[in-house]
């Protein structure tokens, strides 16, 4: 008698492990990064560029979201612009779920105050980088869908690398200049919430930023021909009735 465990996955199982894998890393990835946003990282550079120095300045959300971009581009391509957009956008909404979350915990009674107030610190996001980071995501990752998707009808499916590399790069380098921009100048002057940067600093900081986001661009590359050569049926990375809108 054979068991139902040993036969081997259909396409359509892989298909569907593939989606829940995808949205549970663009999900986890999402809420790491609204989690790590307040540590500043300094990652040190092999020689000192101009306008950026000796060492790249970036919030630690920025190594997490990364991987947003990674996920959302397998997914496009498997599963369509449209199941993308609806990702993408209810993700969005669920950031307000998890700042909620966070806020009701930090504001409910603690048995330490000590501890309390340290966890306060390292959770509780300022407000300038909520908005900054809110406001970037959705023009971003929409701005990354509908890329992604303009490319690869322009090419009937072909070179998922160009897609991948372009949409990616675009849309972080739009990301990076809004987040910087509302969290460090816009949100400081206009609302009065966090610390105003100097315009030396911004320039540092979105270049830099967008640096390590275009080589991440360009390295996730394989990842997701992988991705997409295990989960779709044809394997052959051209369009297929699976990522067609």
């Amino acid at each position: 008698m054979t068991s139902e465990y040993a036969t081997a996955p259909s396409p359509t199982d892989r298909l569907a492990v593939a989606q829940i894998a995808l949205v549970g890393l663009f999900v986890t990835a999402l809420v790491t990064a609204q989690l790590t946003a307040a540590k500043l990282l300094a990652l040190p550079l092999p020689a000192a560029l101009p306008s950026v120095g000796a060492e790249i300045v970036l919030p630690g959300a920025a190594l997490a979201y990364a991987l947003t971009f990674v996920a959302s581009d397998c997914y496009a391509e498997l599963y369509g612009r449209r199941a993308a957009q609806v990702m993408v956008n209810v993700a969005f909404v669920l950031n307000f779920v998890v700042l909620a979350l966070v806020w009701s915990t930090i504001s409910a009674p603690a048995v330490d105050p000590e501890f309390a107030a340290t966890f306060e610190a390292a959770l509780a996001p300022s407000a300038n980088i909520v908005l900054g980071s809110l406001l970037a995501y959705l023009v971003s990752q929409n701005w990354d869908v509908e890329v992604f998707h303009r490319i690869r009808d322009y090419t009937d499916g072909r070179a998922l690398w160009l897609r991948n590399i372009a949409s990616t790069a675009s849309s972080q380098a739009i990301d990076t200049v809004i987040f910087v921009s509302i969290a460090f100048i816009v949100a400081p002057a206009v609302f009065g919430i966090g610390e105003p940067l100097p315009t030396a600093v911004v320039v540092s900081l979105i270049i830099g930023q967008y640096l390590l986001k275009l080589a991440i661009a360009f390295a996730d590359t394989p990842v997701v021909y992988l991705v997409v050569r295990l989960a779709r049926p044809s394997g052959d990375g051209r369009i297929s009735a699976v990522g067609a809108d």
